[in-house]
């Protein structure tokens, strides 16, 4: 597109209520928050266990930095791969039961590595059809045959398949879907991969710290299998920034040597990687905050149910509330900040057309009367 042409079309993108625009926090990341000056309640972030301004992890990332310097300053595979982050990776692949682990400066580099590393011509991805878009890109760059099954359809996704004669064959999900919350069959969905010579990567964004006592979803299901690559985030639940891949050691092996994102990319700062095994303490420590959770999400199906505005299928932290029309979710989420909550919008192409939604997220450091409050003005606000 020229120059010339992106005024026009940011235009349009505003005339049909899909102009993002960014504001700006002005607090630690929590559940009070202040965003351009103003206090709101925050059901926006994905700081599940309200964990990214802990103490414990504040004062890990300053004594990492007092060690380690502020940058990495090289990639891993030149001098930026740092003790700080060899003993995280030794750390994350124990707790997560994986023979090994490699360290990504984000969710989305490794959805690119993992994917582009391991399939290309000649071969298949098998994507679910409402996977994250990091997914599709890696689809996409891999060259491989992309082809899309049903969303948690396995019928659909055996037909696909049966009917492959790709080399090489991979089934790329996700284990929490982020705009529904809700779950891959990851179970059947590992019995294909048997039964097809595939590889199952599962992308756990949303999971891991959450589910399976905070070990992620393949703890969840006690799932195990050479064929299994579990790819997990440190932003989200895990109150950091960065991302790793989990799996048999000649797989994390030969993403060391042929993953692009991670050959060709700068080493997170070490400060970042040496507050990782506190962030795991505060994980397996914290069965507390996920069962106050887990109450949280309960009330919140409680008071959605019979809701038209509600999938009700999610158990988990991220709860759609649907309404349609792009113009009437802006309003919705508008109109709750007026009241105080920041609460997103989400709309196309983040989710499919007619499908605009306000996504609650919740944290364990919200209040049953807090989340009580946000309905009442929601529901009332959307029957106006």
């Amino acid at each position: 597109m020229r120059l010339q042409d992106l005024s026009a079309a940011l235009l349009e993108l505003d005339a049909s209520h899909r102009l993002r625009q960014r504001a700006t926090l002005e607090s630690p990341q929590g559940v009070e928050i202040v965003v351009d000056g103003e206090e709101y309640l925050s059901f926006a972030s994905n700081d599940y266990l309200g964990l990214a301004d802990h103490p414990s992890l504040v004062r890990a990332l300053q004594q990492g930095a007092d060690r380690w310097g502020a940058g990495s300053g090289a990639s891993h595979l030149l001098t930026g791969h740092s003790r700080a982050h060899h003993e995280a990776e030794e750390e994350l692949a124990r707790f997560v039961g994986r023979e090994a682990a490699l360290l990504f400066g984000s969710g989305y580099a490794a959805n690119l590595a993992v994917i582009t590393s391991l399939v290309g011509r000649g071969d298949a991805v098998f994507a679910d059809k409402l996977n994250h878009a990091s997914l599709n890109d890696g689809c996409l760059l891999s060259r491989a045959d992309f082809q899309r099954f049903r969303h948690n359809d396995l019928d659909h996704l055996e037909q696909l398949l049966s009917a492959s004669r790709a080399g090489t064959k991979l089934i790329a999900v996700d284990a929490v879907y982020s705009m529904d919350g809700d779950e891959a069959p990851l179970p059947a969905l590992l019995a294909l991969a048997e039964r097809f010579d595939a590889w199952l990567y599962v992308d756990d964004a949303h999971g891991f710290g959450v589910l399976g006592h905070g070990r992620g979803a393949l703890a969840e299901h006690d799932l195990s299998s050479e064929r299994l690559i579990y790819m997990a985030t440190l932003g989200k639940a895990a109150g950091l920034a960065g991302a790793f891949v989990a799996g048999a050691r000649p797989l994390v092996e030969w993403l060391l040597n042929r993953g692009r994102t991670y050959v060709f990319s700068t080493a997170q700062p070490p400060a970042l990687a040496a507050a990782v095994p506190a962030s795991l303490r505060l994980i397996a420590d914290g069965e507390d905050r996920r069962e106050r959770l887990a109450r949280l999400v309960a009330r919140c199906r409680e008071r959605l149910a019979g809701s038209r505005f509600s999938s009700g299928a999610s158990r988990t932290p991220i709860q759609p509330f649907i309404i349609g029309s792009d113009a009437r979710a802006m309003k919705l989420a508008h109109g709750l900040r007026q009241q105080g909550y920041w609460v997103p919008a989400i709309r196309p192409p983040t989710v499919p057309e007619n499908g605009a939604r306000l996504r609650i997220s919740l944290s364990a450091r919200h209040e049953p009367a807090q989340l009580d409050a946000l309905l009442d003005a929601m529901l009332l606000l959307a029957e106006a």
